[in-house]
């Protein structure tokens, strides 16, 4: 990679990248805070609001410095591993050899912990739209304002404020019979009941058990975080949509939650959750298993 900053500017530009397109890293249904606002991706990582570019191998930033590089989007981008890698051993698989080609630019996100369970409880038996939509309002609401470009945008509220929100207050912002698993959750975390840290550091399954703990959260919402969040790769979020995308690209013998994570968990080992991307993205632009629009 050849890095490039223009500190007049804000511009960050980031050449020689290969295995990243922001279209499929953002639409794949792994993050909800990065809006298409006509010139690129703009979104909201911490304290940080930036606009991503791409055009053939160079990845531009706007509002970002050579040290947000290094300390944010480095990791946060997943920069440092080899999809090249990744893709030569999914493409031994004939079935992925099709989903990789439609979504070869992904990348799964080093994503914050706290913000990814809160999001994904929020995920549950919702469509896409309306995640990011709630997501939203719950920033604006209980969240800190930053500004860029004329325009203000929100920091994703801090464990303690949604611990002592009120469930009304959680509701009127979209979510629901989630509101009171969203404080619920946040109680939890503030209790150190559950240390989300500490969850990157054990192995898959123990991990998986300590979310499992968290209100709202079942083994789909569990495997969506351990994989966006805490680097598990191995994590195969499993749902209707991933059912019937199984069921129709490879068995119709596979009718359980349960055997469709054994089998990905056979077939594809510790990158198990980077094919699930790659079949949740394709199955979205070919309408396969009417699964464009959930998470």
């Amino acid at each position: 990679m050849l890095i490039e900053e223009n500190r007049d500017t804000g511009v960050l530009r980031i050449e020689g990248l290969k295995n990243f397109n922001p279209k499929h890293i953002f639409e794949c249904g792994q993050a909800f805070r990065w809006n298409w606002d006509g010139q690129g991706y703009v979104g909201v990582v911490g304290d940080k609001v930036v606009r991503v570019l791409w055009e053939r191998s160079t990845l531009t930033l706007e509002n970002a410095t050579y040290d947000d590089f290094n300390i944010v989007w480095l990791d946060y981008f997943d920069l440092n591993t080899d999809y090249g890698r990744i893709i030569e051993k999914l493409s031994r698989d004939p079935i992925l050899v099709e989903a990789i080609r439609h979504g070869w630019g992904i990348r799964i996100l080093n994503q914050d912990p706290w913000e990814t369970l809160i999001s994904f409880i929020i995920s549950a038996r919702n469509g896409i739209d309306r995640i990011k939509a709630t997501v939203e309002r719950i920033s604006q609401k209980f969240g800190e304002k930053i500004s860029w470009a004329g325009r203000d945008y929100y920091k994703f509220p801090s464990i303690d404020v949604l611990a002592d929100a009120d469930e009304d207050e959680l509701r009127s912002c979209g979510c629901g019979y989630r509101g009171p698993y969203i404080k619920g959750t946040a109680q939890l975390i503030r209790s150190g009941e559950i240390n989300l840290d500490a969850l990157k550091y054990m192995d898959y399954e123990d991990a998986k058990e300590q979310l499992l703990a968290c209100p709202g959260v079942g083994p789909k919402v569990a495997d969506c975080i351990l994989l966006f969040s805490l680097r598990k790769g191995q994590a195969f979020p499993v749902d209707v949509w991933i059912g019937r995308i199984m069921e129709e690209l490879y068995s119709q013998e596979m009718k359980e939650f349960k055997d469709i994570r054994e089998f990905a968990e056979n077939r594809f080992g510790d990158i198990a959750g980077y094919a699930q991307q790659y079949l949740f993205y394709y199955a979205r632009e070919k309408q396969i298993g009417k699964a464009p629009s959930k998470r």
